[in-house]
């Protein structure tokens, strides 16, 4: 590395943004504020660093990633699980502030991840309504299994906040929709989606939500990001063995509910998981399998703009995609 690059990890936190240096043991220590993160973007000015990385932390670290992107400094915001998983390789356990803007600044001179442009404003909101309603739908299922056993002095208490649960998982979709409609892009990326059979409201939002490089990847590449890819698992005596791992969660969550109904309603995907049943494939490697195929024929849509068509051969599609 030349000495000239200099490359910044930030810890952030609600109420402070510490930053570390290549190269150097010190850690500065900003206020996550206004004032505070107009510091910082001098200082990190001055140095001129090659990359700065901060960890997604809800929310928090939007402010100062925004300001450092408008200042002309590329700025990276990195999966903490990545992250974390780099600090254990490197042998490094502790967790502070300080030690994590040092693995931080590591990570970035290391790994260099790619720089991808910031969420706006809506795709932010779009972002939080969505986790909001994967909220609200995990509170409905502890407080539906806490019902299960529950005596009979707290069942009444248990079904009222089910049912208020349920009006604001209604509300949430109701104000994801209107987000959507705003937007003619979004609207047209849904409109698209929704039209394959097995495709309903919630895979729709959560893909154009959570996973707005669909249509701009190869089929290989959107299907690891969405934790759909199998990686070889090949060690000792286990050979052939293939695994899906890592992506992102709610994608891939998203991807399993609807395919329960695109096996049933979907052509190209009840044939594609009929013959893999045939061939003896056991029910969950095809219906991961299955998962895949649905989500490479929506990015090759949206990459070429194609409505859906059961009768075009996949090929034409130019799917490239085999299980």
């Amino acid at each position: 590395m030349p000495e000239s690059e200099v490359f910044v990890g930030i810890d952030v936190s609600k109420d402070h943004l510490d930053v570390g240096v290549s190269g150097s043991d010190d850690v500065s220590r900003f206020p996550n504020s206004e004032l505070g993160i107009a510091d910082l973007v001098r200082r990190i000015g001055e140095i001129s660093p090659m990359l700065v990385v901060m960890e997604a932390t809800g929310g928090f670290e939007f402010p100062a990633a925004a300001a450092l992107t408008a200042a002309g400094i590329a700025v990276v915001i990195a999966n903490p699980r990545q992250v974390r998983d780099f600090a254990k390789a490197t042998g490094q356990l502790a967790k502070t502030d300080e030690v994590d803007a040092g693995i931080l600044a590591l990570f970035a001179e290391r790994v260099r991840p790619p720089v991808r442009p910031l969420p706006d404003d809506a795709a932010r909101e779009l972002d939080a309504l969505i986790a909001r309603r994967r909220q609200i739908i995990g509170m409905i299922t502890a407080e539906k299994n806490r019902l299960g056993f529950a005596l009979p002095p707290v069942q009444k208490g248990i079904q009222k906040h089910i049912r208020w649960l349920e009006r604001q998982l209604i509300d949430v979709d109701a104000d994801l929709d209107r987000l959507i409609r705003k937007s003619p892009v979004w609207k047209a990326k849904s409109d698209l989606l929704r039209d394959v059979p097995g495709v309903g409201p919630s895979l729709a939002r959560t893909l154009i939500a959570e996973l707005p490089e669909l249509g701009q990847l190869t089929h290989k590449e959107i299907a690891a990001l969405a934790g759909v890819a199998p990686f070889a698992c090949d060690s000792g005596l286990m050979r052939g063995r293939r695994r899906v791992w890592g992506g992102r969660s709610s994608v891939r969550t998203a991807l399993y509910m609807s395919v329960w109904s695109a096996s049933r309603w979907n052509p190209v995907i009840r044939v594609f998981s009929q013959r893999l049943r045939a061939n003896g494939k056991p029910p969950k490697v095809a219906l991961v399998a299955c998962m895949r195929k649905l989500l490479t024929i929506l990015n090759a849509m949206l990459r070429d703009q194609t409505e859906w068509d059961p009768s075009i051969p996949l090929d034409q599609l130019r799917l490239q995609h085999s299980c």
